[in-house]
């Protein structure tokens, strides 16, 4: 089986992805990672969807929302970041957007001067680390390898930093078995109360919403595509009736509905 994550090797989706496959690919780009599974050149892709610090990752968002493809499973992780440098002095702190965002206080407290530089990935940074030895990289601990020092650790603003990864698979591939299930919708119209509507399928069948997002569509100013995860398999009759009526009230647009499928925590 062969999966594509962001790289290069040594991210956290790559860690991730590692619970997934054994032949992994890379890209930097998460609508590529889509994209690839969508179009049958790899079996899995792993994108991180959620950090629980940061929120949603809207890439990963936006992405779903224009590619065919099946969820199969949920991997959450917790998220260990390190300052990683050549040596202590440094002027740019290097990673992904949303590692750097996650170690603001620490950032702000500890190295006021430094200069943010957001980069495709947290090993992208640490590349850069190796590369310049003013620039520090935030990443995993075990990034750093024999010839950079870890200058600090757990340096996340909170200890419970976690992300979650989905797996994604060819649309061919949904299943209706596993405790939670997500969807696409968009329902192509704006009124009162539309979103009070859309989700009231699932509260009359005593169905719990775990996250509720919207996007902008890109049609219109105004104009919204809504991510919804339930705590429900599609193999249930709840669900089904639910998903039925909620293509009703889309009827104008459209529901994707992405599959079912269970959650996996992989530590490392």
């Amino acid at each position: 089986m062969k999966a594509l994550t962001l790289g290069p090797e040594g991210t956290y989706s790559h860690r991730a992805a590692r619970a997934v496959a054994d032949d992994i690919e890379f890209t930097e780009s998460v609508t590529g990672i889509v994209e690839g599974v969508a179009g049958g050149a790899y079996d899995r892709g792993v994108v991180p969807i959620e950090n629980s610090i940061e929120g949603s990752v809207t890439e990963s968002l936006d992405a779903l929302a224009e590619w065919n493809v099946s969820v199969v499973q949920e991997l959450v992780t917790p998220i260990r970041h390190a300052l990683i440098a050549q040596r202590s002095e440094f002027s740019v702190v290097a990673s992904h957007a949303q590692a750097l965002a996650q170690c603001r206080s620490y950032l702000e407290t500890e190295y006021p001067d430094a200069r943010m530089e957001a980069v495709a990935s947290t090993a992208r940074g640490v590349q850069h680390a190796r590369e310049d030895p003013d620039v520090a990289a935030i990443g995993h601990p075990d990034n750093a390898g024999d010839d950079l020092q870890v200058l600090a650790e757990d340096i996340q603003d909170k200890t419970s930093n976690a992300t979650r990864f989905l797996v994604l698979a060819p649309e061919t591939e949904r299943t209706d078995a596993g405790g939670k299930s997500s969807f696409v919708v968009y329902p192509n119209q704006n009124y009162p109360g539309l979103l009070l509507r859309l989700l009231e399928p699932f509260a009359e069948r005593d169905i719990n919403l775990s996250r509720v997002e919207s996007r902008p569509s890109g049609e219109r100013l105004g104009d919204y595509v809504f991510h919804i995860d339930v705590e429900a398999g599609m193999y249930e009759d709840r669900t089904k009736e639910a998903v039925a009526e909620l293509e009703s009230l889309a009827e104008q647009g459209w529901v994707r509905v992405l599959g079912s499928y269970d959650t996996k925590h992989v530590l490392y």
